[in-house]
C-alpha cells in the first residue's frame, strides 16, 4: 500500500521532489539528534535510504502531505533497516510550522495501524532519543509505553549516540490479529 488517506492527510510514498524540504529539515537543529545538521552529505544520504527503504522492503516511511498540496510537511511510518532490532515507526515532522495541531498524531495513528494490519507486524516500536519531548508526548498519545528491556539500535559509527528510549505500541482497537 503506498497511500494511506486521513481527515487532513495524504500519505505518501516519498519522491524525490520532497528532497528540499527534507533536506532543509536535516539540516537545521531540529534535526540535531540524527547526526547531518550542517553536514549535507548526510542528509542526502538519509533521503536516499528513505527513497530506497521503499525499494527494498515494499514498504516505508510516508511523505506526510495535506490533502489537497504536494509539499511534504512530515515523514511518518514503518522503518525496518536490517539494523534495528525490532520494527519501528517512525516520525519526523520537517516544517517546524505544521507543529502543535495533531498532524504528526494523525499521520503516526495511521502508520501504526498500516502496521499492524496491512504490514502484520506482530510488534510496534517507536525509537525515541532521550530528552525529545515533543516524541515522547506523541508516542504516549498514542498509547505507548516506554519498554526499558527492548534492545535499542546500535548507530553507525561516527554518528551520534544519543540515548534511546523505545515506546512500544498498542494493537489499535479497530484492528484485529
Amino acid at each position: 500500500m503506498t497511500k494511506l488517506l486521513t481527515d487532513r492527510l495524504l500519505l505518501r510514498r516519498p519522491r524525490p521532489g520532497d528532497w528540499p524540504a527534507f533536506r532543509a529539515f536535516m539540516l537545521s537543529e531540529r534535526a540535531s539528534a540524527f547526526g547531518s545538521k550542517g553536514h549535507e552529505g548526510r542528509a542526502f544520504r538519509a533521503f536516499a535510504a528513505e527513497l530506497g527503504h521503499w525499494e527494498m522492503f515494499g514498504h516505508g516511511m510516508f511523505a506526510v502531505t495535506l490533502k489537497g498540496s504536494e509539499q511534504a510537511i512530515a515523514l511518518v511510518g514503518p522503518w525496518t533497516p536490517p539494523d534495528f532490532p525490532e520494527p519501528e515507526v517512525g516520525w519526523m515532522v520537517l516544517d517546524a510550522a505544521h507543529e502543535g495541531r495533531g498532524l504528526a498524531f494523525e499521520a503516526a495513528e495511521a502508520a501504526v495501524a498500516h502496521a499492524f494490519r496491512d504490514l502484520r507486524w506482530p510488534t510496534v516500536v517507536s525509537y525515541i532519543a532521550e530528552g525529545n519531548a515533543r516524541s515522547i508526548a506523541l508516542a504516549e498519545r498514542l498509547g505507548a509505553k516506554p519498554d526499558p528491556d527492548a534492545p535499542v539500535p546500535v548507530p553507525p559509527e561516527g554518528a551520534p549516540n544519543p540515548r534511546v528510549l523505545v515506546y512500544r505500541h498498542p494493537r489499535p482497537a479497530a484492528v484485529t490479529a
